[in-house]
C-alpha cells in the first residue's frame, strides 16, 4: 500500500503534560477563596504539585493499565489454605501510594484540611477514579471512629499517614492502613436496618463474632472494615481487622469479585463472615447514628468524584474542539459547537463550586454550618451525580468515532459516571433524606435558605427562582412523590447562588438564564445565542505546559 495513504493531519494531540489543577480556573479560585492565607500558600504548592503528577503522561498510563488489568481474586494458595487476597496489577499500588502520599487520606487534623482535600481527590480522580474508594473509605472512617476514643487513637494516625503499604499485616506493623465498609446485604440493599449479620459479645470489653454476608463490601483487600451487625441491642456498628493482633487472619471469606459496568480497577466483593472477630464501635443499637458520619463523607467524595469525571470529559472535549478542524475552521469556533462546550463547562463549573463550598463548610465546623450540610450535602450528592453521566456522555460526543474507541479514555469516564449516583444511596435515598431533614430539623432548611439567600438581589432569575422554591417547601401536599423535583431545585438554587457569587459573570448569567430562567432546551447546546458563550469556553480550556 503506497505510504501517501497514511499520511495523517487534523488529529489532536494528546492532552497530556499539564497541571490539572491549575487549568481548572474554578477548582484553583474556589481553594484561593475557602483557604485562609496564612495556610493557601502550602496547599498551593501541594495541589501544584498534584496536578503536574495528575496531567502526566506517568499518571495517565498507570490508570490505564489498572484498569486493563482488573484485580483477581486469590481465596487459596497453593497448599490449599484459605487466603482470601485480592491481587492487583503494579499501576494500581502505584496510583494509591501517590494518593496517599498527597494527604488523600488525611483531612481532619489539619488546617482548611477538607478543602485541601477535596480539590486533590478532584484533581487526581482524573488520573483515575476506581482507587478513589479505598481513599475515600478510609477518609470517611475516621469520624465514626471517634465515637470510641481508644479506637480512634489506635486506628486514626494510621489512616491519615502519608504513607502506603501495600499486604495484609497487623495493623501496628504498618505505617499506614486503609479501611473500607460493609453494610448492605442480599435482603435489604439500602435498608440496612433489615440486616441480618449476628453479633455475639465475647467476654472481652467491646469484642464480638459475627456470623453472616454482606452483599456488597466496598475495597475488601483493605486492613480493616466498618461494618453492621444485629447485636443483642440491635443494629451496631463494628471494626472488623483482616489481620487479627496476633498475626493470623481474621475470618474474612471473599466469595467473589464484582463484575461492574465500569470501576473496573477497584475490587468490589460479597463477604462471609462465620467466627468473625469485631470490635464494637460505639453503643448497641445505635450502629446507623454510629456510622452515618462516615457515609457522609462519602456522598460528599460521591460529589466531588463525580465534578472530577465531569470535569476531566470536558476538558477533553474542549481540547479536542480546539485542535480539530471542520467545515473550513476549528470546532470551538463553530457557533453551534461553542453552544454545546459550554453548556458542559456551565454544568462542571457548577459542580466544582459546590462541591468546594461544602469542603469548606466541613472545615469551618460551626452549628450554622453543620445544619447548612445536613441538607445540602443529600442535595448535591442527589443532582450533581445524576448531571454526570449526560454530561460525560455529550463530551464524548464532541470527540465523534474517535470518543467512542477506547484509546481516548473517554469510554472509561463514561462507564465510571453512573457509579457515584448509586454509591452511598442512590437518587432516591437522598431525596428522601432531604425530606427527612426539612420535616426532623427545621435548622437545617434555616441554614440553606441563608445561604442561598446571600446573593438574593444579584440576578432576577435567582431571586425568581427562591420565591418558587419557598412556594414549593410551603406545600407539604404529596411531598415525597414530588420529592425528586424538589431537591433538583433546591440544588440548582445554591449552585445558582454560588455562580452568581463567585463565577464571572459570564458564567452566572448564562447559568441562571438556562438553569433558573428556564430559557433552556432538553439537551446541551441549547443556551440562549446571545450570551458570551466563547468566555466560558475560553475559562474552561485546560491548558498545556
Amino acid at each position: 500500500m503506497a505510504a501517501t495513504t497514511h499520511t495523517v493531519t487534523n488529529q489532536v494531540p494528546p492532552l497530556v503534560g499539564y497541571d490539572v489543577y491549575t487549568a481548572d480556573r474554578a477548582l484553583s479560585e474556589a481553594v484561593e477563596r475557602h483557604i485562609e492565607p496564612g495556610v493557601l500558600p502550602g496547599a498551593q504548592e501541594e495541589l501544584v504539585a498534584l496536578g503536574r503528577a495528575a496531567g502526566s503522561a506517568q499518571a495517565q498510563e498507570w490508570g490505564a493499565q489498572a484498569n486493563e488489568h482488573p484485580p483477581v481474586l486469590r481465596t487459596h494458595d497453593r497448599y490449599g489454605n484459605r487466603i482470601d487476597e485480592v491481587e492487583f496489577h503494579p499501576s494500581w499500588h502505584r496510583l494509591l501510594g501517590h494518593a496517599v502520599a498527597a494527604g488523600l487520606t488525611d483531612a481532619w487534623g489539619r488546617p482548611a484540611g477538607h478543602v485541601r482535600r477535596a480539590a486533590g481527590f478532584l484533581v487526581w480522580t482524573q488520573a483515575e477514579a476506581g482507587h478513589g474508594c479505598p481513599l475515600s473509605m478510609t477518609h470517611a472512617a475516621v469520624p465514626a471512629l471517634r465515637t470510641d476514643p481508644v479506637l480512634a487513637a489506635e486506628w486514626e494516625p494510621k489512616l491519615t499517614s502519608y504513607v502506603y503499604e501495600e499486604g495484609l499485616r497487623p495493623a501496628p506493623e504498618k505505617a499506614g492502613v486503609l479501611f473500607g465498609m460493609g453494610m448492605t446485604e442480599k435482603q435489604g440493599g439500602t435498608d440496612v436496618r433489615s440486616n441480618t449479620t449476628r453479633a455475639e459479645p465475647l467476654s472481652g470489653e467491646g469484642e464480638y463474632l459475627l456470623t453472616g454476608h454482606k452483599w456488597f463490601c466496598s475495597a475488601p483487600m483493605s486492613d480493616g472494615f466498618l461494618v453492621l451487625a444485629q447485636a443483642p441491642g440491635g443494629l451496631t456498628c463494628f471494626l472488623v481487622p483482616r489481620v487479627l493482633p496476633d498475626g493470623t487472619r481474621n475470618v474474612f471469606a471473599i466469595q467473589r469479585l464484582k463484575d461492574k459496568l465500569g470501576n473496573k480497577s477497584n475490587a468490589s466483593g460479597e463477604v462471609e463472615f462465620d467466627g468473625t472477630w469485631a470490635r464494637r464501635v460505639g453503643e448497641e443499637g445505635r450502629g446507623v447514628r454510629t456510622i452515618i458520619e462516615m457515609v457522609a463523607a462519602t456522598r460528599l467524595d460521591c460529589v466531588v468524584g463525580s465534578a472530577a469525571l465531569m470535569r476531566q470529559a470536558v476538558a477533553q472535549a474542549i481540547h479536542h474542539a480546539t485542535y480539530r478542524s471542520a467545515f473550513g475552521g476549528l470546532l470551538t469556533d463553530k457557533p453551534l459547537m461553542r453552544n454545546v462546550l459550554a453548556d458542559l463547562a456551565l454544568e462542571s463549573e457548577a459542580a466544582t463550586v459546590l462541591a468546594m463550598r461544602l469542603a469548606s463548610a466541613y472545615d469551618t465546623d460551626t452549628e450554622e454550618e453543620r445544619a447548612f450540610l445536613r441538607i445540602a450535602v443529600p442535595a448535591a450528592k442527589y443532582w450533581v451525580t445524576k448531571r454526570c453521566t449526560p454530561v460525560v456522555g455529550e463530551a464524548l460526543e464532541c470527540l465523534g468515532g474517535n470518543g467512542y474507541v477506547e484509546e481516548s479514555g473517554m469510554p472509561r469516564l463514561l462507564r465510571e459516571a453512573p457509579l457515584n449516583s448509586i454509591w452511598e444511596g442512590s437518587g432516591n435515598v437522598q431525596a428522601l433524606d432531604v425530606l427527612r431533614a426539612l420535616q426532623r430539623e427545621p435548622q437545617a432548611l434555616d441554614a440553606f435558605l441563608r445561604e442561598v439567600g446571600k446573593a438574593r438581589g444579584a440576578d432576577h432569575r435567582l431571586d425568581a427562582a427562591i420565591k418558587d422554591l419557598l412556594t414549593e417547601l410551603a406545600d407539604l401536599e404529596g411531598i415525597e412523590a414530588r420529592a425528586r423535583r424538589l431537591v433538583e431545585r433546591m440544588a440548582l438554587v445554591l449552585q445558582g447562588s454560588l455562580l452568581v457569587r463567585w463565577a464571572p459573570p459570564e458564567v452566572s448569567d448564562a447559568f441562571c438564564a438556562s438553569r433558573l430562567g428556564r430559557d433552556w432546551g432538553t439537551a446541551f447546546g441549547t443556551l440562549p445565542h446571545s450570551l458570551d458563550l466563547a468566555s466560558v469556553v475560553a475559562r474552561a480550556r485546560p491548558v498545556a505546559e
